[in-house]
């Protein structure tokens, strides 16, 4: 653990060194940019600083990662005040607007232009598996119980399709999308559900999707209810001005990580209004289960 430990400080310390020096924006107030931690700390720092490097350069702010091990943390620390914006991912969207008043500002564009994604469920490519009523007595692998796209999402597609969990031979939540995506690959499940953007990077490795969602509004960066309007005002100008199309601003973004890549719009609470529906819809379900 020691060696594993001290492999990650020094691979921080290389790409801290390879970074552009902050040294003539150290006199800007801070901003903490909150996140969960999705992939290896190395490449958190990889696919995520250019980002903040940018909206130093583009803001009256100096903009630091936070970076935090779960949706629970990235939201505490948001209400706690040691965030000031965060990409929580869409496990903790719901808990984060409805309980403590987060507020949405940014939408991140698919590779389409628009500001939209899709929950998948993935099998193997060779699966006999081509419906989701074939799922009946399969092993499926849930993302995490927190999720819309890995666990809220998914379990209403199945219930309308009639099949309740009891169906299933057995199931099983796992942390993360790219987790979901290995398992299934293992052959550990038979299945499985993640977001869409995640199975776009996993068919060259032997997924086929086997069932997509209706069309939902991309994961948004968020603000606490009290954040400035200074801060949220300079934020949205800085992101919404890229254009992918624009190759000077497609060269910013391409070390970016792959959901930020092709821009941005900008959110309103109203945008997420049927999937807060969704979630204290489902019957027995996320409202008073999973997110309870």
């Amino acid at each position: 653990m020691r060696i594993k430990f001290l492999l990650i400080l020094i691979g921080l310390l290389m790409l801290a060194s390879s970074l552009p020096s902050q040294s003539c924006f150290a006199g800007k107030p801070v901003v903490y940019f909150g996140i969960g931690m999705r992939y290896h700390p190395i490449v958190m720092y990889e696919r995520f600083q250019p980002m903040m490097d940018y909206l130093t350069q583009n803001t009256p702010y100096r903009f630091e990662l936070k970076i935090s091990r779960g949706y629970a943390e990235t939201i505490g620390f948001l209400k706690e005040g040691k965030t000031q914006v965060c990409s929580i991912g869409d496990g903790g969207l719901m808990d984060a607007m409805l309980k403590y008043g987060a507020v949405p500002i940014l939408k991140p564009l698919n590779e389409d232009g628009r500001p939209f994604y899709r929950c998948y469920f993935i099998v193997p490519a060779a699966s006999s598996v081509h419906s989701l009523s074939d799922l009946k007595g399969k092993r499926v692998a849930f993302g995490s119980r927190h999720s819309t796209t890995g666990n809220l999402v998914p379990r209403e597609m199945l219930r309308k399709s009639g099949i309740k969990t009891e169906d299933l031979r057995s199931f099983a939540n796992v942390d993360y999308h790219d987790a979901v995506a290995r398992v299934v690959l293992k052959g550990e499940y038979d299945a499985g559900a993640i977001k869409s953007t995640v199975a776009d990077r996993y068919k060259k490795h032997g997924v086929r999707v086997l069932a997509a969602s209706g069309e939902l509004p991309s994961v948004p960066l968020i603000v606490r209810k009290d954040a400035p309007r200074e801060l949220v005002k300079a934020l949205t100008g800085a992101l919404v001005k890229l254009d992918r199309n624009n190759p000077e601003h497609r060269k910013i973004m391409e070390n970016w990580d792959l959901e930020y890549q092709f821009g941005f719009v900008p959110a309103t609470a109203a945008d997420y209004r049927d999937l807060i529906r969704m979630f204290k819809a489902v019957p027995n379900g996320c409202a008073r289960g999973c997110h309870k």
